[in-house]
């Protein structure tokens, strides 16, 4: 069975502190998965979703991938970095 975090985007969007808490939560081994939701107040279209998403992902480096399904993003660590 694998742990899943829950995170929240609120208002304030995407800030440095917030993507330092989540390369912090996935240097933890038992945490693999990350589900963070895309509050109201952060997004204007499922557009702003996948954005957030990919600069997630830039910023973690090439052994993270994500998933967007309706207004939450699932983020997963995988043990060898992924080929670009």
């Amino acid at each position: 069975m694998t742990s899943q975090m829950q995170m929240q985007i609120g208002k304030n969007g995407l800030t440095n502190e917030f993507l330092e808490e989540i390369k912090k939560r996935f240097e933890k081994p038992e945490n693999k998965n990350i589900k963070i939701s895309v509050l109201k107040s952060a997004r204007e279209s499922k557009a702003d979703v996948k954005k957030y998403a990919e600069e997630i992902v830039n910023f973690l480096g090439n052994k993270f991938t994500f998933r967007v399904m309706g207004f939450s993003i699932f983020l997963k660590k995988w043990r060898k970095a992924r080929e670009i």
